[in-house]
């Protein structure tokens, strides 16, 4: 163990790697030589450091990214220059994010046939896929696109994409990553993987086709089996007896078939379901060959989305063209009234259905933004497309939606029976925001739907916020998190829509909603909107209500009294940048709630007019308060006095249980922090070494001020609890300080 200890520093990153075992079994640690890793090749800090919990992970999943993207040289330093080290190859396997950029030339280096190894281990460690600042991209790099897609999300373990920073997004890449991460496709001719099929894809063929033979053998001995019994029955009793020994005593011929149901059993795809995920569809032509398969002997199939599904059976034709691999993109919809979708059920007792933008069940219904057109390129035709796993969750940020992506997107949406979460950031939806929200509300009717989140946020709002919040809501009961933001009313208030009558005056149906995070834009918050809302939502626990105004002194107790009389469940509540100050009577009955676990007021200027009994009466209920955990107050301009009183919520005498205190931005210097440490130590030596407070917060606050005190105040308070704090350069707050003096 010695021995080890001394040889893991001197070893580069291969050894280093290897020896990771017989470290752990010598009982040693390789973090910090990873660490010291990170700081001599990386050269940066990185987001988040406090939580990062296995530097080996972090260093060689920011190893590979940088590696792939040309901006890490090997050869820089000993340790990753070893003849024996392949970066990309070795360091794979603990890669769980990739960021792919710009003109995707990760995309095309990782789908060369070099880096063939290298791919499939990234389909089994990869989680989350990223892309960022992307540009357009000729036909090959798509290509390697496709590729990639098709083997990390339909063949792969991906089960997030996000995207990110796209200011003039290229339409037909936006749709092919939509549509691929959907888990749709076209056929596998365009799935060629360096001039062979998908391997993945002849396989699981194979397997197919011979679970087709077998199911098709086993239908034709039913349907023997029928007919001789239909014979029987039309025998006397005695033909009958002598037609059943020669049955048994003799071969039994093999059972006739339609040709054309011969050709199908070997041909069936297995990947091809319904728009919904289900078992697959047939065309008309297909049940005027084959007879229906009585429902008995009819062996459904299991829905491909959300996992590894087969594929469909090939064509035995040659391989499409590369400069049609797009065409399925951007296919004009051809069926009556432009259908966004075709769905077509063969299963007996059931009838042909077609979905269009105007039927009731469709994604898109002709709502404001939405609006119907005669077959436009850009529509999806999905009737013709395969169906892979796909992802549960799907994030865009910073991405313009034009209306017909919008209904692209929404046609996607009503049939993605895997997608759990959906966030959709600043993309300019205004309108556009119904289509989304009818197909999501499709989609909440597929009884596989396992659609739990939404987050949508923009600059502008189309409609008041609780208006949005009660559509949602109708639309998707299941719904478990909401979280709706904007920064701004719209631009011209004439153009907001007239109130929707289905929203405001519908009532909400019982939902499941568990956090619900509203942020205004400066709208007036009223109770009686919210009233709906909350009546609706029994088991809420978490509410974020941020930048709304008060409309008069009474607004916020009448809140209090809505939320004690329906959320019994609630657990965190959080106002920011809502202007508490005149409404003290409100913020100490919040404080002395036996059900509230963790209460945030950030920038609610608590302290602006207040008195110091008002600190003290704070102080005292949450000494009295033995069911809140977490306290956060970031800018509130407590300073150096107010932080120090706020060690006594953990006297002697306190029956408080606070786990977490955040006093973030709040003009607090180093003499300050050192006053509240040694306050603290002093509370501890009275309660014989026993406090439950384990995690304070202190970011942007002035400890630069008095560098030495700065430091021995974190090093005594690091002894008492965990600090998470940051280098600020308390410089740009002067006017913040000005104000507090």
């Amino acid at each position: 163990g010695h021995l080890l200890r001394v040889l893991l520093p001197l070893l580069t990153v291969f050894h280093l790697e290897r020896a990771e075992d017989a470290a752990r079994r010598a009982g040693l640690s390789t973090q910090p030589i990873w660490r010291k890793l990170w700081d001599d090749v990386m050269k940066t800090r990185p987001p988040n450091s406090e939580s990062i919990t296995c530097w080996r992970k972090k260093f060689l999943e920011t190893f590979f990214s940088n590696v792939l993207h040309g901006v890490l040289d090997v050869s820089s330093d000993w340790r990753l220059n070893d003849r024996h080290f392949s970066p990309l190859l070795h360091s794979s396997p603990h890669v769980s994010q990739l960021t792919l950029c710009n003109m995707l030339q990760g995309a095309v280096e990782l789908t060369a046939e070099h880096n063939h190894k290298v791919l499939e281990n990234l389909a089994g460690s990869l989680r989350t896929l990223k892309f960022q600042h992307l540009l357009s991209c000729d036909q090959p790099v798509r290509r390697s696109l496709v590729l990639l897609l098709h083997r990390l999300i339909h063949h792969g373990s991906v089960s997030q994409v996000s995207m990110y920073s796209w200011p003039v997004p290229d339409t037909v890449l936006l749709v092919l990553i939509l549509t691929m991460s959907a888990g749709f496709w076209r056929s596998g001719n365009a799935l060629a993987y360096h001039g062979s099929p998908c391997g993945l894809c002849r396989e699981e063929d194979k397997a197919q086709s011979q679970d087709s033979a077998q199911e098709g053998a086993e239908r034709g001995c039913n349907a023997e089996q029928e007919g001789s019994r239909g014979e029987n029955q039309k025998r006397s009793p005695k033909e009958a007896d002598a037609h059943m020994s020669s049955v048994l005593s003799g071969p039994r011929n093999p059972p006739l078939q339609n040709p054309a149901c011969e050709e199908k059993s070997s041909e069936v795809p297995c990947g091809h379901t319904s728009i919904q995920g289900g078992s697959s569809p047939h065309s008309s032509s297909e049940q005027l060959s084959c007879p229906p398969i009585p429902r008995k002997t009819r062996r459904r199939l299991k829905p491909a989305v959300g996992r590894k599904r087969r594929c469909l059976r090939r064509s035995r034709g040659h391989y499409a063209d590369p400069e049609d691999l797009y065409d399925f993109v951007f296919t004009v919809a051809r069926e009556d009234n432009s259908g966004l979708l075709d769905k077509t059920r063969t299963t007996e007792g059931e009838n042909t259905e077609n979905w269009t933008s105007s039927s009731p069940g469709s994604p898109c219904t002709g709502h404001a933004g939405c609006k119907k057109r005669g077959g436009p390129a850009g529509i999806l035709s999905l009737k013709a497309a395969h169906r892979f796993r796909s992802v549960s969750t799907l994030e865009l940020f910073s991405i313009p939606l034009t209306g017909e992506t919008c209904r692209t997107l929404s046609n996607l949406l009503s049939s993605w029976v895997s997608l759990e979460n959906l966030v959709l950031s600043y993309n300019g939806l205004n309108a556009n925001i119904s289509c989304i929200l009818s197909g999501l509300r499709a989609l909440s009717r597929h009884p596989e739907c396992r659609f739990r989140a939404l987050r949508v946020s923009d600059m502008f709002s189309h409609m008041p916020c609780m208006e949005l919040v009660r559509c949602v809501l109708s639309a998707l009961p299941q719904l478990h998190t909401l979280s709706v933001s904007f920064d701004l009313k719209n631009q011209l208030e004439g153009s907001r829509p007239e109130a929707n009558p289905g929203c405001s005056e519908a009532e909400i149906p019982e939902s499941c909603l568990e956090v619900l995070e509203i942020r205004f834009p400066r709208e007036p918050l009223h109770t009686a909107f919210l009233l709906p809302v909350l009546k609706a939502s029994k088991s809420l626990q978490q509410l974020s209500l941020d930048s709304a105004t008060l409309p008069c002194p009474q607004e916020l107790g009448l809140l209090l009294e809505v939320l004690k009389e329906c959320t019994p469940n609630l657990k965190k509540l959080s106002f920011h940048d809502v202007n508490l100050a005149e409404h003290q009577k409100e913020v100490l009955l919040l404080l002395q709630d036996p059900g509230l676990q963790e209460i945030t007021f950030s920038f609610c200027r608590l302290f602006e007019s207040s008195t110091a009994e008002f600190l003290s009466e704070i102080i005292n209920t949450v000494k009295r308060n033995s069911s809140l955990k977490s306290l956060k107050l970031p800018g509130n301009r407590l300073g150096n006095h107010r932080l120090v009183a706020l060690a006594d919520i953990f006297s002697e005498d306190s029956s408080s249980s606070l786990c977490q205190l955040d006093v973030s931005s709040n003009c607090i210097k180093p003499d300050g922090l050192l006053e509240f440490t040694k306050k603290l130590e002093g509370h501890i030596q009275q309660r014989g070494g026993q406090l439950p407070f384990t995690h304070l917060r202190l970011f942007q606050n002035w400890l630069d001020q008095d560098a030495e005190t700065a430091q021995e105040a974190l090093r005594r308070l690091k002894a008492v609890c965990s600090v998470v704090n940051d280098a600020w350069d308390s410089s740009q707050a002067f006017a913040d300080y000005i104000s507090v003096m």
